[in-house]
């Protein structure tokens, strides 16, 4: 089987909800909180407050206010821009690779511990980030579940991984995820231009801009 009709597999049964035969599961993505009406899952039925984003949902109230995001939307503010939330739910997950996951965390990768410094506990604008993160078949880096974004930090081992790297992101984005990568020299050498760099990413990417907020 080459890894397209692999990908084609895992998207059929994504979009079955039915992992059979893949040594996959399907988990409940679970937002964790830093404060009251951030980095909380959206909730189902109409929003509160008469808000309505465009399209408006069925059964929702008319006369709403329109563009201007949701309160609910909006995860943190990066230099005031509201940054708004890409959850992803029920992303698939091979609990074979568990003990691995576990065993990478502990490994200590001095890049990888450095920026882990800078963003745990929501020191990068009270968002959440998970430490070497199941995927499908995948361990990444680091996932920000609000966002649907896996940072990964790239080291020499690389250089020779370009198609294989490229499949790997092929799938992740079939899910509805991004991928934001970061030199592993530069993490090590200039740390804060990387903070900053993926600031700006950030807001490029899920800032919205148009907010009369």
């Amino acid at each position: 089987m080459t890894i397209d009709q692999y990908i084609q597999n895992i998207n059929a049964a994504y979009q079955r909800g039915n992992a059979t035969g893949l040594g996959l599961e399907f988990v409940a993505e679970k937002n964790s909180t830093q404060s009251e009406g951030l980095n909380s899952p959206p909730l189902e039925g109409c929003p509160k407050g008469g808000v309505v984003n465009s399209p408006s949902l069925e059964g929702c109230p008319k006369g709403g206010v329109v563009n201007s995001p949701n309160p609910q939307d909006i995860i943190t503010y990066i230099n005031h821009i509201p940054i708004k939330r890409n959850f992803v739910e029920n992303l698939p997950h091979n609990p074979a690779l568990n003990q691995l996951a576990r065993d990478k965390r502990k490994a200590g990768i001095l890049s990888e511990v450095l920026f882990w410094q800078q963003v745990h506990q929501g020191k990068f604008h009270k968002i959440d980030f998970d430490r070497q993160r199941i995927i499908g078949n995948y361990i990444v880096d680091f996932y920000v579940k609000t966002l649907g974004l896996i940072v990964e930090i790239d080291g020499d081992s690389h250089y020779d991984k370009i198609e294989y790297d490229a499949r790997r992101q092929q799938y992740f984005e079939s899910l509805g995820l991004r991928m934001y990568r970061i030199a592993d020299g530069d993490v090590k050498n200039n740390l804060d231009n990387v903070i900053l760099d993926l600031e700006k990413y950030v807001v490029s990417e899920y800032g919205e801009t148009n907010s009369t907020m």
